[in-house]
């Protein structure tokens, strides 16, 4: 089959604007409220406190920096172990190298392609001395956070939620980004809901928001002048970008919908593939940021007899020559230079989940402004690279 070439790009995952947040935005210009106070940054945090369900929320200019912030409050300093999510985005981790700790990577579990709480239990049995724990919930889905926390509470760590890619999923029927004592979520652009940038903190501490807030605005003394005992940082959010996130907050139901029915149409149009989606336990619901599939092994590597080798990407190349956007699956810490001197745990010797995630996983086109039509076009060339056509 002959597919046309998309004049437009059709994204991995764009922002999707609404008429909500310019007239945020007008109203810190029209107010001069414009810096780092006003209205719609106390209205943002209210708002996302109110929908999460969490008592303090400190909005940053960057979800990297709300970890940050949050390692700080968890007081990890040089030589500290912390446990991190193996399959994510550096900047889960990166935090723990500005404040001179030290990352041990838990590899993933094939439920949900998260931390796997079996390798973490074993990982505190080498090193019961670690300080925090940083899981990630990967493409929007809940790690299995109850057995996650239980184990954090066990050796007395402090447990920090990365929820950058699952606000508004659930767990349980309890929303991520409160399962931690200090948890995150991202308004990255290509995040469910953006402010163009930015970020937040989200805790049930008073305590620590406001040490956060301190930190976050250069750690100012209060006094007439500029003093300082602490060293600071230029983090916090501006009146103007919270604008932005106000007026998508609206919006972050109807997001997941579509994310949803996205993931749903995947699901239905490739179920006669040698694939598999990206799998959530079934009492969780997704946000379904990014729907992503995995290839079989034996077709991946070329030993089925029923079906030709395709790899990622083969996939992925199919989809770029027709302006396509798809990307390949985390790849995870361990095996990043950076950090190759850093301890990987895996449950089972010799295994390494994250590894064959990366190697036969992709993440899909899921723009929320994606029609269905273009969506049916992208399965019938997920399908053509396996021999079939219409």
């Amino acid at each position: 089959m002959e597919f046309e070439r998309f004049e437009s790009r059709v994204w991995l995952s764009s922002p999707t604007m609404h008429e909500d947040e310019q007239f945020f935005v007008k109203n810190a210009f029209d107010t001069n409220w414009v810096s780092t106070i006003g209205e719609n940054l106390d209205q943002l945090e209210k708002g996302i406190g109110e929908y999460v369900g969490c008592k303090e929320v400190v909005a940053l200019g960057a979800g990297t920096e709300a970890i940050h912030l949050a390692v700080k409050l968890a007081g990890v300093g040089r030589g500290d172990k912390v446990m991190c999510s193996d399959v994510t985005f550096a900047a889960t981790v990166n935090p723990v190298s500005y404040e001179n700790g030290e990352q041990i990577f838990i590899d993933s579990e094939r439920d949900t392609w998260n931390m796997d709480p079996v390798a973490l239990e074993k990982a505190f049995s080498m090193y019961p001395d670690t300080k925090a724990v940083i899981v990630a919930n990967l493409y929007g889905t809940p790690a299995k956070l109850d057995e996650i926390k239980e184990i954090c509470e066990k050796y007395h760590a402090v447990l920090i939620e990365d929820a950058a890619e699952s606000l508004g999923a659930t767990f349980r029927g309890k929303q991520t980004g409160t399962f931690g004592k200090y948890n995150i979520i991202s308004f990255n652009g290509n995040k469910i809901i953006t402010c163009s940038g930015g970020g937040a903190l989200l805790t049930d501490d008073k305590e620590g928001a406001d040490k956060a807030r301190f930190w976050a605005t250069q750690a100012k003394e209060s006094f007439p002048w500029y003093q300082h005992k602490e060293i600071g940082y230029n983090y916090r959010m501006s009146n103007i970008v919270a604008g932005i996130g106000r007026g998508q907050l609206i919006h972050l139901d109807e997001h997941k919908k579509r994310k949803k029915d996205i993931y749903m149409r995947y699901k239905e149009g490739l179920k006669n593939l040698p694939i598999s989606m990206n799998p959530y336990l079934i009492d969780t619901e997704p946000n379904f940021w990014l729907s992503c599939l995995l290839i079989d092994r034996e077709v991946s590597e070329g030993k089925s007899v029923e079906w030709k080798r395709v790899t990622p990407d083969m996939i992925r190349e199919k989809l770029e020559e027709y302006n396509v956007e798809s990307r390949p699956i985390w790849k995870p810490m361990h095996m990043q230079p950076v950090y190759e001197d850093r301890k990987f745990v895996t449950a089972e010797e010799g295994e390494d989940v994250g590894a064959d995630l990366f190697a036969r996983g992709l993440c899909l086109p899921s723009d929320i402004k994606m029609t269905e039509d273009t969506q049916d076009v992208v399965i019938e060339m997920i399908k053509s690279c396996f021999g079939l056509v219409i």
